[in-house]
């Protein structure tokens, strides 16, 4: 709604997003002189509860077993612990390194993408690749989940090309739909280069009704729920930024307008 209102408000110094992505509201900030801010640090916690929990409920094939019960059937299925498994996360801000720590209690190694290839300071990350180094993390993926956000540099970053360098990785997308190109993705399921995708974001939504994802038995869709805004955590953030701005001091969660995040 915000997007639409700008032109009206002219002198409008501070503007505060309820979400961590804001691509919606940065095209229509070209004449704006204040400051965007939005909301981080609240969404890793979520997000890596998405991840973690999809990724124990598929190795551990808790769905199988619960449609067993129903069959009165009792057939153990072999499994593999999550113990050294790799899991490449690209973004390395705040909900990528919260997913790292978080992987790494259980015992998951976490490999970072990012734009520098440098790691910040105390990064959670085993290692960390610069974004044009994407296929040699993904040869050794075993999970790939994506937080980037929604930039020109980010579109369709999983593509055919990248995707063919996973070996049977389990892939999440929890940034943005536009770093998955579709084709791509059904391709990459279609040689088992992916082996199940989880898929919260997409470039329209709600996913069309006669999109092949709907019915594809190794795609899971959520309906963008995988982190969502708790008013209580956005008011806290909302109002340290009204009190800095008050008093003069500078905001937290500054969004480079040129980069748009």
């Amino acid at each position: 709604m915000a997007a639409k209102c700008f032109d009206e408000f002219p002198n409008v110094e501070w503007v505060q997003s309820i979400y961590a992505g804001v691509d919606a509201l940065v095209p229509c900030l070209e004449s704006f002189s204040g400051e965007l801010t939005n909301v981080k640090g609240i969404f890793g916690q979520q997000i890596s509860e998405y991840v973690l929990g999809h990724t124990i409920e598929h190795c551990r094939h808790f769905t199988h077993y619960h449609q067993q019960q129903m069959q009165k059937a009792w057939s153990p299925k072999p499994y593999q612990s999550l113990a050294g498994k790799k899991m490449v996360i690209l973004g390395t801000g705040s909900i990528g390194s919260y997913l790292a720590n978080t992987a790494k209690t259980f015992s998951i190694v976490p490999i970072g993408i990012n734009r520098s290839g440098i790691p910040s300071k105390g990064s959670p990350f085993e290692s960390t690749y610069h974004i044009q180094e994407l296929a040699t993390a993904l040869d050794q993926a075993d999970i790939v989940v994506n937080t980037l956000p929604n930039t020109p540099e980010t579109q369709h970053i999983l593509n055919s090309d990248s995707l063919s360098h996973c070996k049977g990785a389990l892939l999440f997308n929890v940034g943005r739909g536009s770093a998955l190109e579709q084709q791509g993705l059904l391709e990459a399921l279609e040689s088992e280069s992916i082996s199940h995708a989880f898929l919260d974001v997409f470039e329209q939504e709600p996913l069309e009704s006669n999109h092949p994802y709907w019915q594809h038995p190794n795609i899971t869709i959520t309906p963008h729920i995988a982190a969502l805004s708790f008013p209580e955590q956005v008011v806290e953030i909302f109002a340290e930024n009204y009190q800095r701005w008050r008093d003069g001091f500078g905001l937290i969660n500054t969004v480079d307008l040129d980069k748009g995040y």
